[in-house]
């Protein structure tokens, strides 16, 4: 299993995308309003993958694993961290994650961000278990109640030689 990062040399949009739409597949009738992934195309992934910090996990030939990041003023924005059904469970999240936490350091970003829907409680307790915090409750446009939550992860300072 290898996590390269997206650049000008992958080319593999399309299944990228099968990956994104595969993982995020059960929350599908779950969630409202429904999934941003759904509205994702080959080319809209290329794009995010030029404007944003991306990876992708490949075991032997196939995709299993994604995440993307995106650079705040406060922190480092967590989205479309996606994972194959089939290998959920097995610590390949908490990978993805780690990247992000090196990669918020390579930048002197403090924390972590991630945003996930309301309705998600058992994701609501994955991301607790792996130290994020619950920071706000937002609703998406044109909603009155609470559509998803916004949670932090505050990154250790780093250790600076005397």
């Amino acid at each position: 299993m290898t996590i390269i990062p997206l650049d000008h040399r992958f080319k593999r949009w399309d299944e990228l995308l099968a990956l994104i739409l595969a993982s995020f597949a059960s929350m599908n009738g779950r969630i409202d309003p429904p999934s941003s992934a759904l509205t994702l195309t080959a080319g809209s992934l290329a794009e995010k993958a030029r404007a944003e910090i991306g990876h992708v996990v490949i075991d032997g030939e196939k995709l299993i694993g994604c995440l993307f990041l995106r650079p705040e003023a406060d922190c480092l924005y967590v989205g479309k961290l996606a994972v194959l059904p089939e290998v959920q469970g097995k610590g390949l999240g908490k990978r993805l994650l780690a990247i992000a936490e090196l990669t918020a350091a390579r930048l002197g970003l403090p924390a972590l961000r991630l945003e996930t829907r309301i309705e998600l409680t058992d994701n609501h307790a994955v991301f607790a278990a792996w130290g994020f915090s619950r920071t706000a409750e937002k609703a998406h446009p044109g909603f009155a109640r609470t559509t998803f939550v916004e949670m932090r992860k505050v990154l250790a300072p780093p250790i600076r030689a005397a």
